[in-house]
């Protein structure tokens, strides 16, 4: 007579024999293409090969290799970081409808989301290990053992809340596609919770990414209550952006196909996110300018120079005129959701929100200096060659995990 563990064993090496396959086939499709898909493969390497170099500079002589100092001591590195914890929602706009009010239209782009937001987070873990200088200062980062004062540190918290968040966006699609492998239907009861808790999960890694800068006092252009809500509604906006640029590249390089209505849906949710955005940095930009106190001269900085120092005009004036026509664009819509008119104004606005959450909200909060220092900053070309690394790191991620993604769905929905 079989006793239960014998019952057992056949199971387990039934699972690990499928699971073996699913990941086999997983990595086949991901790596396997035509010659175009080779070569974009190969330029995204050289570009992570360029930032492992520039990296290994910064390594061997230290942090004097790139333009930050002791009055900007966040750059490059922590605007990106700073932006793509925004990007990171994407995944957010598109569950929410979807799996919370049923929203059909939706429910086939949301593993392009997933897939979107797993890159970010990616990026955006890059991007505060290379700000840390020496790579074994990252243990400091972990909580009770670390030295960045946990509780305490809204730094700490915001890496432990963006790892938490990359790790159910990676359980929740990979279980339902695996089941979608094997054609069968995932079951409600194992990811559903998981996907309720990632819905508030992101919330909080907006929330804390803006806490961190909006509880520094002695730093009044990031003291502000609106910091929070501007930080959710520029990533409801640049987030679901993104998610349309993806998807236009997605359907002209394959056979996957969204409808309109899916399309009308993240726009209208990208457009209401912009102009509430735009709305509170006018509100912003009012409360600075109309009667200005020595508490306006970070925002001085910004919009008009400072004792001389223009580096950064230039670049805020273009990213709220690309807000301006970008969302407009969208709102109106006069393409009908033609790729001619509607990737071109995501871009817009995608840029539009990079510059003005990026650098156009890190240096202006950190100059003038609390002693009236003023100095300009930009990258240098360690900063930048790192950065493009990083965003090669995250694109490469995303093109692995997407492409055997749409392949499970499109042979699932075809009964393949």
């Amino acid at each position: 007579m079989e006793t239960t563990q014998e019952k057992i064993m056949p199971h387990k090496l039934s699972i690990i024999k499928e699971v073996t396959a699913f990941v086999k086939d997983v990595i086949t499709w991901s790596l396997s293409g035509g010659l175009a898909y080779q070569i974009y493969l190969c330029i995204l390497a050289a570009l992570m090969v360029l930032g492992v170099y520039a990296y290994f500079v910064q390594l061997k002589i230290g942090m004097a290799v790139t333009n930050m100092s002791d009055i900007v001591s966040w750059g490059f590195y922590i605007a990106n970081f700073t932006f793509l914890v925004g990007v990171a929602a994407a995944a957010v706009m598109i569950i929410l409808p979807s799996y919370i009010f049923k929203d059909k239209d939706l429910h086939k782009v949301v593993i392009v989301g997933e897939v979107v937001a797993i890159g970010a987070l990616v990026m955006c873990l890059m991007f505060v290990f290379v700000d840390l200088g020496a790579p074994w200062n990252a243990w400091h980062m972990m909580p009770i053992i670390g030295l960045f004062n946990w509780p305490t540190s809204l730094l700490t918290w915001d890496v432990l809340v963006l790892n938490g968040y990359l790790v159910l966006n990676l359980l929740v699609p990979a279980y339902i596609l695996y089941c979608h492998y094997y054609h069968r239907k995932p079951n409600d009861k194992l990811y559903l919770p998981l996907v309720f808790i990632s819905i508030f999960w992101a919330f909080g890694i907006h929330l804390v990414t803006a806490f961190l800068y909006q509880g520094l006092p002695a730093r009044p252009f990031w003291n502000n209550p609106l910091m929070g809500p501007r930080f959710l509604a520029s990533a409801f906006a640049a987030g679901p952006a993104l998610i349309i640029i993806v998807l236009n590249i997605v359907q002209s390089t394959t056979s996957f196909r969204v409808e309109d209505q899916a399309f009308n849906k993240i726009r209208r949710i990208s457009v209401v996110a912009a102009i509430i955005n735009l709305i509170m940095l006018f509100s912003e930009v009012f409360k600075e300018f109309y009667l200005p106190t020595h508490h306006s001269q970070p925002a001085i900085y910004l919009y008009f120079g400072l004792k001389g120092h223009t580096a950064l005009v230039p670049w805020i004036w273009t990213a709220i005129v690309m807000n301006v026509i970008g969302t407009l664009t969208m709102a109106f819509n006069p393409g009908k959701n033609s790729p001619k008119v509607l990737v071109p104004a995501c871009v817009l606005l995608f840029l539009g929100i990079w510059i003005e959450k990026g650098i156009g909200l890190i240096v202006p909060g950190l100059v003038p200096s609390p002693l009236g220092e003023v100095v300009n900053y930009a990258p240098s070309w360690v900063e930048v060659s790192i950065t493009l690394g990083i965003l090669a790191l995250g694109i490469f991620v995303v093109s692995l995990l997407l492409k055997p993604a749409l392949i499970i769905e499109q042979r699932y929905e075809g009964g393949e």
